[in-house]
């Protein structure tokens, strides 16, 4: 597969045709990724708060809770025109694999791929 160039990527990702059974695979994908976020931070969240012995550990974890937020706000976005990038970046921090994307075309796979090695 050859891959698209960056600097014209955002443009022609734009145009990309999702089919309906892409759809329900970036879907599955997607939900799956995010799922095992917010399972990770459940996980943090209740083990920072059965360790809160003052007032700054309320807080510490307050702060933590808002900041994976913002991140998890920022990485998580479900624009068709943006989920070639968000597929790659999940790839690279290893939330998805590239074999979780079989069925997907290669003009998708082309950007994902560029993005989780960018």
């Amino acid at each position: 597969m050859t891959s698209p160039a960056m600097n014209d990527s955002p443009a022609l990702m734009r145009d990309l045709r999702w089919s309906p059974a892409e759809k329900a695979i970036a879907r599955k994908v997607f939900e799956s990724a995010l799922q095992q976020e917010l399972d990770a931070v459940i996980h943090e969240t209740k083990k920072m708060a059965a360790k809160i012995e003052q007032v700054t550990d309320v807080w510490e974890l307050e702060n933590y809770l808002t900041q994976r937020r913002r991140e998890i706000d920022r990485q998580y976005d479900y624009r068709y025109s943006v989920l070639p990038e968000v597929f790659g970046n999940l790839i690279r921090k290893g939330r998805v694999r590239e074999e979780d994307l079989r069925g997907l075309g290669d003009d998708k796979l082309d950007y994902i791929q560029a993005y989780a090695k960018f």
